[in-house]
Parts: structure tokens; sequence; C-alpha cells
């Protein structure tokens, strides 16, 4: 088949594995969507210096098995090309989002609007404490089904995670091109991030429990908490 004639760039913006093309010194000549935001959470130089530490030895491509993470990316492979001097790209393969173990309990789940159960949470919080703390939200992600008892909990000791804070800060917003499959169906995933330059560790075992148990997926770093929430719909 003469494929000569076919442009091939768009297939490569609508893919989820994120994809870059470098000049010999770093510079960016092309990267898709996906990489676009995985620049959000990773230097271009972090990149470059990536892809030059696993580029094959003569030209062609060579592909690498790894586990890499980026925040709410992670990635079990890359693979690393270049058919002259001026540039070499890397693509990355996301790691397959795990399926819920357990199944969900549809009967415990209500429609809800998770901006007014994390402000009424937040409005809880702040009974307590007199940290600084800012909120970003997106007021267009749509209501969805969630287990509102259990979802409280999980929001309360995490935010008690930053007790001790000086400042807090909680973004919540819809993941672009994420999903995760459940019941044979893909769900987009809302992300909920509280940062702040230190917390308290000592509830983590619990915060995980509760994540695990309501089906998401959740990142715990010395300075942040990141929960990732399938719209259930």
């Amino acid at each position: 088949m003469n494929t000569e004639s076919i442009n091939f760039q768009s297939f490569v913006d609508w893919d989820n594995s994120p994809f870059i093309l470098f000049s010999s010194l770093g510079k960016i000549l092309y990267l898709n969507n996906a990489a676009e935001i995985l620049f959000g959470y990773v230097t271009k130089k972090e990149l470059f210096d990536l892809a030059l530490a696993y580029a094959p030895q003569d030209f062609g491509h060579k592909t690498t098995t790894m586990s890499l993470n980026y925040d709410s990316f992670t990635f079990y492979a890359i693979t690393i090309g270049y058919e002259n001097e001026d540039q070499i790209s890397i693509r990355f393969y996301n790691a397959p989002r795990v399926r819920p173990a357990t199944p969900i309990e549809r009967d415990k789940l209500v429609n809800t609007d998770i901006n007014l159960l994390l402000e009424a949470n937040i409005a809880l919080f702040r009974t307590k404490n007199s940290n600084a703390l800012q909120l970003l939200t997106d007021h267009d992600i749509p209501e969805f089904k969630i287990d509102q008892n259990n979802f409280s909990k999980l929001l309360r000791k995490t935010l008690e995670a930053f007790r001790a804070s000086d400042s807090i800060h909680i973004t919540l917003k819809l993941l672009t091109g994420e999903h995760v499959i459940i019941d044979g169906k893909k769900k987009p995933i809302v992300q909920l991030s509280v940062e702040a330059n230190g917390r308290y560790s000592d509830a983590d075992e619990e915060i995980k429990n509760i994540a695990t148990h309501c089906h998401i997926a959740h990142l715990l770093k010395e300075r942040s908490i990141k929960l990732e929430i399938p719209l259930i719909g």
C-alpha cells in the first residue's frame, strides 16, 4: 500500500499516549495533545534527557520497559527513535488503569454535585482549623453517582492530614483525555488535589483503604494527596 500521500499527524494527535519529537539540541519540534498535557507535570529537559539516555546506539528505534510516574500519568514503557542526527522522538505507553477488584455497590451511590460536597467538608474542616486555604474548582463538572458517606469520610481524612500546614491549595478538575474502564465502559475522571508545604501521614493507610473501597485511585506524597474519582453515571 502506498502511504506517502497519507497525513498521519491527526492520528498521532488523537493518541492518548504522549509523543514528542525533539531536535538534537532539545528543542520541541512537535508534540501531540497528550504530551502537551504531560508537560504540565514534567520539564522539557527531563524528558529530553530521558530520550537520550534510552536511545538506541544506531539509527532506528528501541522500546524499554520501565515504570514512570508524573503526577496522574503512569507509564510502563517508552520507545525512542531517530533516523538522523537532527531529530529524536519519544513515545510513552500508558499503564492500564486497574479495574475495580470488587463490584461497585450501586445501591449506596447517590447523584451528587461534587463541588457542593467538597465545599461542605471544607467548611467543616475550617470550624477546627484556621489554615490559609485556596480552592480552585471546575463548576462545569456534571453531577455523578458517588457513595457520599464514604467519600465525605475520605475528604475529612484527607484534609485532616494537612491540619498543621501554613497554606493549603485544593484543586478539583476534570482530567482531559483520561478515563477508567468500569463495567466495560469508559468513565471520565475527576482529580482532587490537596497540596501544602507538608502534611501528617498517620492516616495514610485509612485514606488508601477508603479510597480503594470507593474505587478511587490515590497518590499520596510528602506534600500532597491526589484522588482520581470516576464519574459513574
